[in-house]
């Protein structure tokens, strides 16, 4: 089914996809074994970039805001951080839903990583979606994320159960991380230990069965099983990735409740700077999401940084000294923000091409 024309493809309308759009997407992508790339973002910019880039490349996409990024939305100068995370990522999510479909392609849209402190933010977030759907008959955002992986068992799935039965009814999904992702995200995640092979970055396909046979009756859940995989990016031979992992979970929830080869939608954390083939292997074990955030930063930032450099005396002189001239043209935020969008662009273009799901938009 990989090279499935898109013109037998189910058709979804262009934009925020939640509820049954939202699993007909996912639906497409593990049919169709390629994923979607989640992209953490912090601004307009950044949402922007995001959106051209998926247009550009004919894919749907993932949008997704941290804590600390829904907080720099809504601006550091805001004096109550904890009502910044929920202000920022109400209207980021807004901002979204205003131009996504614009663009031509569907996008399903997130939050990242809320540990047990951040369960109000969570809390909040989905009073707002009741709220939006009231409104306008969808939720605010497609999916929230529970990280309680640092927590037993037991407890990260009870909580996780509690959230998601408010969650359900609004038509939304949860994520959930089972086993811990190295490295951290905006101050939620866990030392990466010199051993890679430590036990805990690795999720048992028995955990994952207890998780799937609790929370799947209740309303869409997808995992986010570690397999050795970290935030940020880490020097060759640091980080050893395992997703026969994957596989091994998708079989035993396969062989005890049925669904298919590939009943579980996995989540891929900490994408940045991975070994092409694993990735590719992790798709094919039903990942249809790829978090990709570091690599995203560094690909605003460094062409940014080139810019100054090359235009360093429109920095320090709003008169070129040499010749008199101004230089408003060069330090005009829009012409060095610009640079920073393009460079997400081109790294989203590899992103795509690696997931495979460039061409591939349901959006009709």
């Amino acid at each position: 089914m990989n090279d499935m024309p898109n013109q037998t493809r189910a058709k979804l309308k262009p934009g925020v996809v939640t509820g049954q759009d939202y699993l007909t997407l996912l639906e497409a992508c593990r049919d169709g074994g390629y994923a979607l790339p989640a992209v953490n973002v912090v601004g307009t910019n950044s949402i922007n970039a995001v959106l051209e880039a998926a247009a550009k490349n004919k894919s749907d996409v993932i949008i997704q805001l941290s804590n600390g990024g829904a907080r720099f939305f809504a601006g550091e100068g805001c004096p109550d951080a904890a009502a910044a995370r929920v202000l920022g990522a109400v209207s980021a999510a807004k901002h979204v839903h205003t131009v996504a479909a614009a663009y031509g392609i569907c996008v399903v849209l997130h939050t990242d990583h809320a540990d047990r402190s951040l369960l109000p933010w969570v809390n909040a977030m989905i009073d707002h979606g009741e709220k939006f759907k009231q409104e306008t008959g969808q939720p605010l955002f497609s999916s929230h994320m529970i990280d309680l992986s640092a927590e037993p068992l037991d407890v990260n799935i009870a909580e996780c159960k509690t959230v998601l039965e408010r969650m359900a009814p609004l038509g939304m999904s949860l994520e959930i991380e089972l086993g811990v992702t190295g490295g951290e995200e905006d101050g939620v995640g866990h030392d990466l230990e010199e051993s890679a092979d430590s036990a805990h970055l690795y999720t048992q396909p028995e955990d994952v069965l207890q998780a799937w046979e609790v929370l799947s009756p209740i309303g869409h859940v997808t995992m986010a099983a570690s397999f050795g995989n970290v935030h940020g990016v880490y020097a060759p031979g640091n980080v050893k990735l395992r997703p026969e992992i994957l596989k091994a979970s998708q079989e035993a929830v396969a062989a005890k409740f049925g669904g298919g080869d590939k009943p579980m939608a996995l989540v891929f954390h900490g994408g940045s700077g991975s070994e092409k083939a694993k990735i590719t292997e992790a798709v094919s074990y039903g990942v249809f999401k790829m978090n990709i955030d570091t690599d995203t930063q560094f690909a605003f930032s460094e062409p940014v940084g080139a810019y100054v450099e090359a235009n360093a005396v429109a920095f320090k002189h709003q008169i070129d000294p040499s010749n008199g001239k101004p230089t408003k043209k060069l330090y005009d935020p829009r012409k060095w923000l610009r640079t920073g969008e393009k460079g997400i662009v081109k790294r989203l273009d590899e992103a795509f091409a690696d997931l495979g799901s460039a061409g591939r938009t349901l959006a009709g």
